[in-house]
């Protein structure tokens, strides 16, 4: 006997007295029961009992579908308790009844639910021949039928999610069937109103037939249907009253009510079986896709704000759709009573942005910069920015091309030679200083700060992709994230500022040099000639002679250039650092600080704002990770690190090898006793080394990672 036919039997035996006082059984079903009531007749052959039922092929047949014993206390206690058998089964007035029998027929007594089933989709599967689909029997039970307002019968509120379930969770049968929602039982029982029900007992949450009907059950295409789409704001609306009548008066009610096919319903937000708490995570993380189904433009614009990147990465604490557009009362912008109105779009920023001002409001939520018509100034923004990038990309993707295949060729030549005069250069004992101690420092500064920097702010940017989802998980979240991107800011802006510094102190203590030698005044031009001077990284004219000799060296046109202290190269790198830092720290600062900047400067300069800092992100990390690595790092006779950095030291062949003018000019000016070592490197060599590998081994990671979201992203995946 099931579970379910044991709780009968101890309901039943409780309730003897009842079943007594309901009156006796018609006396010729005791002649049936002589039979059935044994429960010896249950064993009959398995052949015999085959003849019986035929279910749908791989399907396997209901329990009680084939059974030959009946319960009399069952079957006493039941609703049929005192209905004769032959009422039900007309054909077995006579004894003995023929081997096979035809079904039970309901609809002797339940004339109008029989002709509700015969018409809903259950019953015109089985006129199809579905012989899987549910009938009377499937959901009331046989002989055990209970009032469906006792707790323990099959269509009692409490029990008919599970009873639904003996079907729609079974995958052989929705697939025969072919149910376009063949889950739709699990997710009930996982949603916030099957666990109210289920979990919680709370009888006032729908089940099955709250939504679906109970005899005239019709597919959603039919306009009679209960969950047409015509019908579910009033279906759901007999428990959500209020709800329902906002929905109506809002934009989206309208389209519904004016026929217009876009118009969503309840269903369309809040899915039919997968309903959720709207106070949850799951729900918020889900609601800008389901919105973007409808609107696709606004939703890609969306994406590109932080808003919309914190909630791909999984991160719920932020602005979705409905915090700022309204929830069911969703009405056009130029209605006063719209959330984001002209009367009420500040309060509704002040949610989350308690120190928000009128100008904050200007921020475009969905601005397209792409659209030159409607977004002019984001437009030519967007323009410049990618223009800088490209054109430093492809200025120096070449010029790295160039020098790569000028260096293989040497090799190629002589490779034992090649790799004979780099070891030489290492080997040299003759040291001189480079980078004095505070210089190193301020280099150590920068690596960590650019590292944390690009591995915090690229996976914002990089959203859409799977390593920036596992890199946020693994920081511990957006909001880490963040303020490890905040650390790495102002540890550059310290690095900067201590530059800054250290260049004062320099000025004041050279001040004699800025004097005229011949009328002893300070002059400008004096001024000049020792700021774009040899040893100043600032460019002068002498760079360009030195990158046409260079580029002929390339080509093999000329010997290889030698250069003073600072190269052309080098000296873009260090101006790039005050482009960099002007650029990105100012934008940053203002996303950093939108309400308070917002105060001066109007809102839609956070748009401008965070297209200026991605792009121009985009460009350092690039920049720095393929162009200065090559320079510095990757070109064969460096690779696979130049240590210098860290070392602050090189040998005297290094210098001549590269830097022949400049050690020719200190020993001119008798200046290269004053660079020669004097500090001792062995003690911090096998800390900074490895530091050195780490931070590059960083960098390679982080590039490879950019290029692998920019070519998804370019290839549609």
């Amino acid at each position: 006997m099931t579970s379910y036919g044991c709780r009968i039997v101890l309901v039943a035996a409780l309730a003897g007295a009842a079943a007594a006082a309901r009156g006796q059984a018609p006396p010729q079903n005791a002649r049936c029961l002589n039979c059935h009531g044994n429960e010896a007749f249950e064993q009959k052959s398995a052949a015999e009992r085959a003849t019986m039922v035929r279910p749908l092929p791989g399907v396997s047949p209901r329990a009680d579908a084939a059974a030959l014993y009946i319960s009399r206390q069952i079957f006493d206690f039941s609703v049929h308790g005192q209905t004769a058998c032959t009422a039900c089964h007309p054909d077995c007035d006579t004894l003995p009844h023929a081997m096979r029998v035809a079904p039970a027929s309901c609809g002797a007594c339940h004339e109008q639910q029989q002709s509700q089933y015969d018409g809903s989709v259950h019953g015109q599967a089985v006129a199809g021949g579905a012989g899987a689909a549910a009938r009377c029997r499937d959901c009331h039970g046989s002989h055990d039928i209970l009032s469906a307002r006792n707790p323990q019968a099959r269509t009692y509120k409490l029990q008919l999610p599970f009873t639904c379930a003996r079907c729609h969770a079974n995958p052989r049968m929705m697939e025969a069937g072919n149910v376009r929602r063949p889950h739709a039982a699990e997710q009930y029982i996982d949603s916030m109103h099957g666990r109210g029900l289920t979990k919680e007992g709370l009888i006032v949450a729908p089940s099955c037939n709250d939504c679906h009907g109970v005899h005239d059950i019709w597919p959603d295409s039919d306009p009679r249907s209960t969950i047409h789409k015509d019908n579910v704001p009033q279906t759901c609306g007999k428990c959500h009253i209020g709800v329902e009548q906002v929905y109506r008066q809002s934009v989206h009610g309208k389209l519904l009510a004016a026929g217009d096919p876009r118009g969503p319903v309840c269903a369309t937000c809040h899915t039919a079986h997968e309903i959720t708490t709207p106070g949850q995570a799951a729900f918020k993380l889900l609601s800008d896709e389901r919105c973007g189904q409808c609107h696709a433009d606004r939703l890609e614009r969306y994406r590109e704000t932080f808003h919309g990147k914190a909630m791909a990465l999984g991160q719920p604490g932020v602005a979705a759709c409905y915090d700022c557009h309204g929830h069911h009362d969703i009405v056009p912008t130029s209605n006063p009573a719209s959330h984001l109105s002209a009367q009420n779009k500040l309060d509704t920023c002040r949610r989350c942005h308690a120190k928000a001002t009128a100008g904050f409001t200007e921020y475009i939520a969905h601005a397209d910069h792409t659209d030159r018509q409607l977004y002019p100034v984001l437009y030519w923004v967007f323009i410049t920015m990618t223009t800088i990038v490209l054109s430093t990309f492809i200025f120096f993707g070449v010029h790295t091309a160039l020098w790569f295949a000028r260096s293989t060729v040497l090799y190629l030549r002589d490779p034992a030679a090649f790799r004979h005069a780099k070891t030489q250069a290492l080997k040299d004992d003759e040291i001189f200083v480079r980078f004095r101690p505070f210089e190193r420092f301020l280099h150590s500064l920068v690596v960590v700060s650019f590292l944390l920097l690009v591995a915090t702010g690229m996976p914002l940017k990089f959203y859409y992709t799977g390593w920036a989802k596992w890199m946020i998980h693994w920081m511990g979240g957006l909001q880490v994230a963040g303020a490890l991107h905040r650390i790495g800011a102002l540890i550059t802006f310290l690095y900067f500022g201590l530059h800054l510094a250290s260049l004062a102190r320099s000025f004041l203590r050279h001040r004699r040099e800025f004097r005229d030698p011949r009328t002893g005044r300070y002059s400008l031009r004096q001024y000049l000639r020792v700021a774009f001077g040899p040893e100043m990284p600032l460019p002068n004219l002498d760079d360009v002679r030195d990158w046409w000799a260079h580029q002929k060296w390339f080509f093999g046109r000329g010997p290889r250039p030698q250069f003073d202290r600072w190269t052309y190269w080098e000296k873009f790198d260090y101006f790039a650092v005050f482009w960099g830092v002007a650029i990105i720290g100012v934008s940053g600062l203002i996303l950093w600080f939108p309400e308070q900047i917002t105060r001066v400067l109007p809102g839609w300069m956070i748009n401008v704002a965070l297209i200026i800092h991605s792009d121009e992100a985009l460009l350092a990390a690039g920049f720095i990770f393929t162009f200065h690595f090559f320079n510095v790092h990757f070109r064969l006779e460096k690779f696979p690190m130049d240590p210098v950095i860290f070392s602050g030291r090189m040998t005297r062949t290094e210098m001549m090898d590269e830097r022949q003018r400049w050690y020719e000019r200190l020993a001119a000016t008798g200046q290269l006793e004053k660079v020669r070592l004097r500090d001792e490197w062995s003690q911090w060599k096998r800390v900074m080394h490895p530091l050195g590998f780490l931070a590059f081994g960083l960098g390679t990671i982080l590039l490879i990672l950019i290029f692998y979201a920019m070519a998804s992203r370019l290839l549609g995946h």
